[in-house]
Formats: structure tokens, sequence, C-alpha cells
């Protein structure tokens, strides 16, 4: 029996791969490297939901197949929960990785609350009708970055219980506990 083809719609090489393995063989995954050219859908929602939904709705427009599409945020209690939906864009609209960690880094600096969440939401849009998964880790900021694993804020985000960084987890250890994982699960639970 032929699998269903999904598409994810990111650009994000890293985010990709964690997805693939998340849902194992259960679907055909196309994503923007099945396009002849890349599709740029721009993030103008004020939430997480309202830019996944917007980038699902766009991807189906494009490839005409179901699609899903994710908005993370890294909400960080001392910060009134910044960075949160601009997380991908926390020092500027290039996205760097490494930039957003040393912003964040210096706005905590002498901070003793660090408490922190990532929280994805996942939109499935089927060409009729629009469904919302959503999944969190907590944990906390580690006053430096450690590992090499993963992408984004991994390398500071310490998982609640755990002295490592996720970018010190293997990506086996973090997707069984990931935000990301999280919503994936639930949204596995409802196709079944």
């Amino acid at each position: 029996m032929e699998k269903p083809s999904l598409f994810f719609g990111t650009g994000n090489a890293k985010k990709l791969k964690e997805i693939r393995e998340i849902l194992g063989d259960r679907f055909t995954i196309k994503s923007f490297t099945d396009l002849p050219s890349p599709l740029e859908v721009e993030e103008t929602e004020s939430t997480l939901e309202g830019n996944a939904a917007l980038k699902a709705q766009a991807f189906f427009d494009c490839v005409g197949i179901p699609c899903i599409s994710d908005d993370t945020g890294l909400e960080v209690e001392a910060l009134d929960g910044a960075p949160g939906v601009f997380s991908a864009r926390y020092a500027g609209p290039e996205g760097d990785a490494q930039a957003n960690m040393a912003k964040l880094l210096h706005e905590m600096a002498g901070l003793s609350i660090r408490k922190a969440k990532f929280r994805t939401v996942i939109a499935y849009y089927d060409g009729k009708k629009m469904s919302f998964f959503e999944g969190e880790l907590k944990g906390s900021i580690g006053h430096e970055p450690r590992g090499t694993n993963g992408f984004g804020y991994d390398p500071v985000f310490l998982p609640e219980g755990e002295n490592r960084t996720l970018a010190e987890f293997t990506a086996e250890e973090k997707n069984a506990i990931s935000h990301r994982g999280r919503a994936l699960n639930q949204f596995v639970g409802f196709l079944s």
C-alpha cells in the first residue's frame, strides 16, 4: 500500500531531518527540495498558531496535498515570554542562531530566574480544515552554549531535571522528549 504524501513547509534542513526521524515511515514527506523554486511565506502573525496556519495554507495552495507547518518559540519567564514568536529573528531578520543565542545570554546576564520553555504549534491543512497540535518542553537557560547537536537555542536550553543541554542529547533522546516530538505525536494520534 502506498504511503500518504505530506508536505512539510520548512526551509530548515535540520528541522526537516528531525520531522522525518519522528514520523518514521508513516508518510512520504515532501518539502521545499521537491519544488521547482522555494516558496517564501513571511511570518506576519503575532502568534505561533497564526504563523503556522499562514504557512500551512500557503503551502497547500502551492502543492495541493495535505500540509503541515510549524512555528516554534522559546519563552523565557524572566523576559516576559520573549523571544517567543520572534525566536528565529530575535537578533535580526537574518535568523542567525548564534546571534540569537548571544543576544539571549546577554539579556539574561546576572538573572537568577532562568526558567523557560520551548513551545511548538503544528498546523495541518488538508484543503478543508485547519487543525492545530501543540507541544512544550519546560526547562531553563544555561549560562553558556554547550554541545554540537540540534539547532537554534538547543545549546543553551536545559530540559527540566537535566544538566545537559538539548545540544548534548542524541537525536533519539531529543526526539523522545522534544516540544516538536510531542506536537507531532498528537498529530499522528489525530490521523489514526
